[in-house]
């Protein structure tokens, strides 16, 4: 009776286990599901200019919030976006509470060990921003200065890695502000929405009074999707897609759209 009981408990928890493994190993949506559920739901953290931000009426746009509007079309179901802090975007995904990440995401490989992603769409750079008359004039100058990031950001993860005092913050806003404000001597930021709101800040400001990006770049990095294990079929389905986006130019246009120059990724 004891070895019947034994053997009944260990079955019961090997199934216990196979459906723990089975519920918790997929999270993402296949084409299939997404397809069904008439839907793809992504989560963006609308503060990334001109890549996804809020207009006056507090409408989520942007270059990624077009390239998924048309990829969506093309599969046949709505764009649903959810708005929260970049910190809780990837989480949020890896964990199934969304179908896709959008804010600006950088592939690197410590991110793939934990989720999907598409191909790269664009290739950016991380940009050093100072007040004008600084005496930081490149990365060397960096050495024993403090800088501002975004909280979440691959330009958290890249000045962390490699020494400097950083100080993050849930909104790229604030990062700039504390550099405004003499709190840190730099800001890194991805190029685009740097130029985008140093731009905003400069208008009607004295020369000794601006923003100024400096020629070298902190980084290089390919932008894309992000989704969770289990989504295999459907971020292949969006490469095709995307693809044929980029060779025929709709990419482009949308970037274009925004005021911004787009150029093709190299091929891997």
């Amino acid at each position: 009776m004891k070895k019947l009981l034994s053997f009944t408990l260990a079955a019961l928890m090997v199934l216990v286990c196979v459906f723990a493994f089975t519920s918790c190993g997929k999270k993402g949506k296949t084409l299939a599901e997404v397809k069904k559920a008439g839907e793809l739901v992504v989560a963006t953290s609308p503060d990334f200019e001109p890549f996804e931000y809020l207009d006056e009426g507090e409408k989520v746009i942007g270059i990624e919030v077009e390239i998924l509007k048309k990829i969506c079309e093309k599969l046949g179901v709505t764009l649903t976006l959810k708005q929260m802090d970049f910190d809780s975007v990837l989480p949020g995904v890896t964990a199934g509470k969304f179908d896709c990440g959008m804010s600006g995401i950088t592939v690197t490989e410590s991110r793939q060990k934990n989720m999907l992603f598409t191909d790269p769409y664009f290739v950016a750079a991380q940009a050093i921003v100072v007040k004008a008359g600084s005496a930081i004039t490149g990365k060397a100058d960096l050495d024993g200065k403090k800088v501002s990031v975004q909280t979440g950001t691959t330009a958290e993860e890249y000045c962390s890695e490699n020494g400097y005092a950083v100080s993050a913050f849930a909104a790229n806003s604030d990062a700039q502000t504390a550099l405004l404000n003499g709190n840190v001597d730099a800001w890194v930021i991805d190029n685009l929405v740097g130029i985008a709101m140093v731009e905003t800040y400069n208008r009607d400001k004295a020369d000794s009074e601006k923003l100024v990006i400096l020629s070298e770049k902190m980084t290089e990095e390919p932008y894309a999707f992000a989704f969770a294990f289990g989504s295999e079929d459907l971020v292949a389905e969006i490469n095709k897609i995307q693809k044929a986006m980029i060779e025929d130019g709709t990419v482009a246009a949308i970037f274009a759209q925004f005021g911004e120059d787009y150029a093709v990724p190299a091929s891997k």
